[in-house]
């Protein structure tokens, strides 16, 4: 399979996108269309959209090359995200809704006031950034490494292009847009994977009973571990706490999947569509522990020598080994995937920066000035577009370990005191200094950084795993614990309502 074949199909992909803006974006005429779809997306819609912009590039590609290390130890992480689904659907979720938020950092303003909103925006604007490159940056080594390369194409103009097309799409419709192109490219992403499993199968003269038997019956379907609870980060604990901790953090408080929630119809529906993406995500999740661990059974049976990055397995298999079939399946996949998660980012991120620092919600959008507002979040949108390629090129020169590790690893320090703010306002029935909030947000990921750089000679040989993140949300709690005081919020809470 040529790389020029499969670039055809890359962008004959994008022209369905295009057409499908196009449908959706028509009466597309102010910044509420954008922003929240007009609070009028259908609830299933939304939930099987979520699986492309979760799953992501990084799911796609880095969770099948850890299984040869990690074996299926990584769905104890899903097993966590799963109650963390339950607690954003239960807690979270009902929140929102009772303040009709559009940005839901704005609930940091009700309950703590301007210093504190603003922190937790700004946190959420550097997660989102660093979060949404990292997976970007993946795909495009990959397309770097098996297209364009064979081209001459420099590294930095493929995600040039890659963010122009997503870009193309989504600056008109926005949210409206969004939920149905990730719709699609959900479709494409679960029918990639499942087609994945049946051309390996057909290699090895399998059946899927006899794929099902022999993914069971190797070594890498171990799931639970219980050895070694201070030196290994998969202790069963560790990955499963963290999971929940991770899917509160990276999902219920992050505007991004948020928004997608808050552009349904009701807390009835947004509530269905939480339990029913978790179900989903916990199935697809098993299908791409299963391809990781039949392409390393693959590998070894066809004696094809594992590549020096985890990552460049998947996609080295099936360009090389399974036919151009498999190949262009591979490459829609990841397109998809790539596709979901960046356009998305890039909508969140525009929105919260519009509502959270323009105050676009509460400037009086007359007749005259709608046009004005509206060109400002187009430049908005660009910007951020020129924020990620700065971003992703920078991570050519600084990523060298698996890329799913690296975004939870970041998303610990970035997502912490998001998860420690919210966690004080919705348990704690005291009042914070509101300036001091930044310092104490700032401090945490730092302290939370040298607690693990030194927590194998202060704690007895203990490494972090994913808790980390709960680390620095306890942290952040305490800090703000410190900086409190007690207070009567009855008056405060019927005004946020």
């Amino acid at each position: 399979m040529t790389p020029g074949i499969l670039f055809c199909f890359v962008i004959g992909y994008f022209i369905l996108l295009l057409v499908i803006a196009w449908l959706t974006s028509r009466k597309s005429t102010d910044n509420d269309t954008f922003f929240i779809a007009n609070r009028n997306s259908k609830w299933y819609l939304v939930a099987f959209g979520m699986i492309g912009t979760s799953i992501s590039g990084v799911t796609f590609i880095s969770v099948p090359g850890t299984v040869n290390q990690d074996y299926f130890s990584y769905f104890q992480f899903v097993l966590g995200n799963a109650v963390g689904y339950v607690i954003i659907a239960t807690v979270l979720m009902p929140l929102y809704y009772r303040l009709k938020l559009t940005s839901i950092y704005t609930y940091l303003e009700h309950r703590f006031g301007f210093w504190s909103y603003k922190t937790g925006a700004f946190f959420f604007l550097i997660s989102r950034i660093i979060g949404s490159a990292f997976r970007l940056f993946l795909v495009a080594i990959v397309l770097q490494h098996f297209i364009f390369e064979n081209w001459g194409v420099p590294f930095w103009v493929t995600v040039a292009v890659s963010l122009l097309l997503i870009w193309t799409y989504t600056f008109r419709g926005g949210l409206k847009t969004i939920i149905w192109t990730d719709t699609i490219q959900t479709v494409f992403l679960v029918a990639s994977v499942i087609l994945s499993i049946i051309f390996i199968g057909k290699a090895m003269h399998l059946s899927i009973g006899g794929l099902i038997d022999t993914v069971k019956n190797s070594s890498y379907s171990k799931i639970f571990i219980f050895d070694h609870f201070l030196s290994d980060r998969r202790f069963f604990l560790k990955h499963f706490l963290g999971g929940a901790a991770v899917a509160v953090a990276m999902t219920g408080l992050d505007q991004d999947l948020m928004q997608k929630n808050l552009s349904c119809r009701n807390l009835y529906e947004a509530k269905k569509n939480m339990f029913s993406f978790m179900g989903i995500f916990v199935l697809v999740n098993i299908l791409f522990l299963s391809v990781g661990a039949l392409l390393y059974i693959f590998a070894n049976a066809k004696h094809i020598p594992f590549p020096g990055r985890s990552d460049f397995l998947f996609p080295d298999i099936a360009f090389n080994y399974l036919g151009p079939v498999a190949a262009i399946t591979f490459v829609l996949g990841l397109t998809a995937a790539t596709f979901a998660t960046t356009d998305s980012a890039l909508t969140a991120l525009t929105t919260s920066f519009c509502v959270d620092f323009l105050n676009m919600d509460k400037r009086q959008a007359t007749e005259g000035n709608a046009k004005k507002l509206i060109r400002l979040r187009k430049n908005i949108h660009i910007l951020f577009s020129v924020v990620f390629l700065l971003v992703v090129v920078g991570f050519k020169y600084l990523v060298s370990e698996a890329v799913v590790t690296a975004i939870f690893t970041v998303a610990s320090y970035t997502y912490g005191p998001l998860l420690g703010m919210f966690m004080f306002g919705i348990i704690a029935k005291r009042q914070v200094h509101d300036k001091w909030v930044p310092v104490v947000c700032l401090l945490s990921p730092f302290v939370c950084w040298l607690l693990a750089s030194h927590s194998k000679a202060w704690l007895g040989g203990y490494v972090f795993g994913f808790e980390l993140l709960i680390v620095n949300g306890l942290i952040t709690f305490i800090g703000m614990m410190i900086i409190s005081k007690k207070k009567n919020l009855e008056l405060q809470l019927q005004k946020a309502s």
